[in-house]
């Protein structure tokens, strides 16, 4: 039986973000599942026309929401997550969930530092939203272009806003953006965990909304004894790593880990 990959996407978008790395692993032999986000899991259109349900949602919400998907699997599924998607696969390799865990440009665990300039300033507009915390904020194109997609040209970046960007709640950035002063809350990992599933944490040199430095000091942070907690760099990517030009370099490097951990589409 093929081995089983969950995909998890981040803030600003839906499950059509894994469009490439569901068909890069689904061409591999793995089942791959995308479920999407309480309340994104409509068209984008309708999302954009009445995203009110995606109002206060917080990360506890959303983990819980993964978690009964994930225990209601007959086997232990991979667990694959980009951006806010990378905190919720650290989180549910936390609760003892998964066979293996990756979490792509991750939004960091409690206690990692992650207000770099380039990242206050992607998240500028949303943290000074007044009461931000309980509205659905939305993102210009401009901010969409210097947080996700900098560097590239202009009409690739525009048809990536155009595409996949959707409003958000706002509850995430405000736990996330705090998460590192608090020992406590829904974004809380515990490091020593020596029961953890592998995990594998990867990084984009020119992300700016989480950029490579948060990746290496979410990894150091790992110390649990005997566990597998690996980490790899990969310049000039940005936080479209998961779909920009090179995608495919970056999902066979997973492969490959994967299969280093006795986890390929044959395997079990």
């Amino acid at each position: 039986m093929s081995r089983t990959i969950v995909f998890i996407h981040g803030a600003w978008v839906t499950p059509s973000s894994w469009e490439p790395f569901v068909g890069f692993f689904a061409g591999r032999g793995y089942e791959c599942l995308a479920p999407a986000w309480p309340g994104k899991d409509r068209p984008i259109e309708a999302i954009r026309a009445d995203p009110s349900p995606l109002r206060g949602l917080g990360i506890g919400e959303i983990v819980d929401h993964y978690d009964r998907i994930v225990r209601a699997m007959a086997e232990p599924p991979i667990l694959v997550g980009h951006s806010f998607g990378g905190l919720f696969v650290q989180l549910l390799l936390d609760r003892g969930l998964g066979a293996a865990g990756v979490a792509i440009d991750s939004a960091p665990p409690n206690g990692v530092f992650a207000l770099e300039p380039t990242a206050i300033r992607a998240l500028a507009s949303v943290l000074l939203t007044p009461f931000g915390w309980r509205r659905v904020v939305h993102w210009s194109f401009e901010r969409f272009r210097y947080a996700f997609v900098n560097g590239l040209p202009s009409d690739l970046q525009r048809a990536a806003y155009d595409a996949y960007v959707i409003p958000e709640t706002g509850r995430i950035f405000f736990q996330g953006a705090l998460a590192w002063l608090r020992p406590g809350g829904p974004a809380k990992v515990d490091f020593h965990n020596s029961k953890r599933a592998p995990l594998l944490l990867v990084g984009g040199g020119a992300d700016h909304i989480v950029p490579a430095r948060t990746n290496r000091r979410n990894h150091r942070k790992y110390a649990a004894p005997g566990t597998v907690t690996d980490y790899r760099e990969f310049p000039g990517r940005t936080h479209w790593i998961i779909a920009q030009e090179g995608w495919d370099e970056v999902a066979g490097s997973i492969a490959n880990w994967l299969a280093e951990r006795g986890l390929g589409p044959a395997a079990g």
